[in-house]
């Protein structure tokens, strides 16, 4: 059910109920995008279900989904068109177009396109733990999870419970020492087992990487890097032996998957063609597991961090321009929720 995660604190005391959630987002459903709209964001039923609830209580947890949409046009084909209309241009006039009439032409080279573009779509999951506090995101990036704040924002301000604010989550150890002291240390801790990936990156000019796969990481090799004063920037984990993991240095659980008999206690499933039909069971047992992983690698970070000495608000990114704005030039470009 999640892929990744990014971790963030609700403002102290805020909640709202089920049905606030739902009128907040119901303000703002996916509509598909225009024929000159570059992207369009909204939010769908995390269960899957056309016409759907916008937001899920299971187990106490709700979840919701923004469903992303964006028009791909390849570079190479917007640079055929603007080269097409200068050369017109130039036969007309005489002249080349200078920098201002290309930025004009090129402008007008998406509107013609963007009705012929393609489309590509992806939905980000959200998940509200009130009485943990927190705010999970399965994104890969922690632009693409601003972004998602932003869309937050902007649907429960004036709808939900006044005070909606998320922060960062900082604790007491950034990731980076703890799994620098897990890698030099012989003795693992008891509930994080150690795998066999992570990647080292040396804090000079020359930013020098190694990584490791499907390698064994309790080696005298990776003890001197670590002496050269190379950090710790991701490490494959395992937790409590059944959900395995990579954590990084910007707090981001990536690469989350539950492990043999995690999901054995779920009911039989039957064959059913009903989207969402296993919804509940997936979900609770989903969250049931990461809520416990989530306390027990805050703990293993040495707790949250008091106010007086967290970090500031800064460490929640800025959503970069292109994510809502731009247009992917290249047919590899990777979508928003990627």
């Amino acid at each position: 059910m999640f892929r990744n995660l990014l971790i963030y604190k609700l403002a102290p005391g805020w909640q709202a109920s089920l049905a606030a959630l739902e009128a907040a987002l119901a303000a703002v459903p996916f509509v598909e995008c225009g024929s000159t709209q570059p992207v369009s964001m909204g939010w769908v039923s995390p269960r899957g279900v056309a016409h759907g609830a916008l937001v899920e209580s299971v187990a106490g947890q709700f979840h919701a989904a923004l469903q992303i949409e964006k028009k791909i046009l390849p570079g190479s084909v917007v640079k055929r068109r603007l080269d097409e209309l200068a050369a017109q241009v130039q036969k007309d006039s005489g002249r080349k177009p200078g920098k201002k009439h290309q930025r004009e032409l090129k402008d007008q080279a998406l509107l013609e396109l963007l009705p012929r573009a393609f489309t590509k779509r992806g939905q980000v999951r959200v998940w509200l733990d009130f009485e943990a506090g927190l705010l999970m995101i399965d994104a890969s990036s922690p632009a693409v999870a601003s972004e998602v704040i932003t869309q937050l924002v902007q649907a429960f301000t004036g709808v939900t419970a006044p005070g909606f604010n998320v922060l960062p989550l900082n604790t007491a150890l950034s990731p980076a020492v703890l799994m620098r002291d897990w890698l030099a240390s012989d003795e693992p801790p008891a509930i994080f087992g150690i795998d066999r990936e992570c990647e080292l990156k040396s804090a000079d000019e020359l930013k020098s990487v190694v990584r490791y796969a499907r390698h064994p990481l309790d080696t005298d090799e990776v003890k001197s890097h670590l002496e050269a004063g190379k950090t710790p920037t991701r490490l494959a984990l395992t937790w409590n032996g059944r959900v395995s993991f990579t954590l990084t240095d910007n707090s981001m659980l990536k690469k989350i998957e539950f492990l043999d008999g995690v999901m054995e206690g779920r009911p039989e499933r039957e064959q059913s063609d009903q989207p969402g039909a296993h919804f509940d069971a997936d979900a609770a047992i989903a969250t049931g597991e990461l809520e416990q992983l989530i306390t027990d690698l805050i703990e293993a970070l040495g707790g949250e961090a008091e106010a007086a000495q967290a970090a500031p608000s800064a460490a929640i990114p800025a959503p970069a321009a292109e994510t809502s704005a731009a247009l992917p030039t290249a047919a590899g470009d990777a979508p928003p929720w990627e």
